[in-house]
């Protein structure tokens, strides 16, 4: 929900940078893969009780996140980079909740699961929307040039991103916050699931 606007504020800084990194030769996978790898070095840290050095890997991690979309806009984007950014995105996305669970199975287990499967059926939600938008001709540009349709939501990147700086700040809200956030969640995809049969119901495959 507020992805479209803190693109607004975030890509003159992130373009800049990027171009900076891709004149030296930087490019945009190795800063994906990077932001992976900070992102799983924040989970250990999570898992470990490190809440703050988790706290700040993962903000590191997403700034390479927004940091790789730039250094391709300023060289060449390709459809594998597109498809490499996702697939590092959503396992990021679930490494932190295991990452709490992995802490306290016993009190974060319960919570952690359900809100895994939420995230289960948000991306899943998301990315047949893509498949269906792209067979169709439908494109967006409101969070940025990306490689594939990109649908608003209740909760997008930017939302998962404070929630996740939330339990990093105040851990054993852990539960009460997986349990109301996992909710939103599921009313996200199930919203996305009811636009879709809206939009694309009525069509048929050529």
């Amino acid at each position: 929900m507020l992805d479209a606007r803190i693109r607004l504020l975030i890509d003159p800084t992130l373009n800049a940078v990027g171009r900076t990194l891709s004149a030296h030769g930087v490019t945009a996978n190795t800063v994906t893969l990077v932001g992976l790898g900070i992102g799983a070095l924040a989970a250990a840290a999570i898992a470990l009780g490190a809440f703050w050095t988790g706290l700040i890997l993962l903000l590191a991690s997403r700034i390479a996140d927004g940091l790789d979309g730039a250094v391709a806009r300023a060289s060449v984007k390709t459809d594998f980079g597109g498809y490499l950014d996702i697939a590092c995105d959503f396992l990021f996305y679930g490494l932190i909740p295991m990452a709490f669970v992995w802490h306290d199975p016993l009190a974060n287990g319960a919570a952690g699961a359900w809100l895994l499967t939420s995230f289960y059926f948000n991306g899943a939600s998301f990315l047949g929307y893509a498949m269906l938008a792209g067979r169709h001709g439908r494109t967006t540009s409101a969070q940025g040039q990306k490689s594939l349709y990109y649908s608003n939501g209740i909760l997008e990147g930017t939302e998962t991103i404070v929630f996740f700086v939330l339990l990093c700040l105040f851990p054993t809200y852990f539960t009460i916050g997986a349990w109301l956030f996992g909710g939103l969640c599921f009313l996200t995809a199930s919203l996305r699931l009811r636009a879709a049969s809206l939009i694309f119901l009525s069509h048929t495959k050529d």
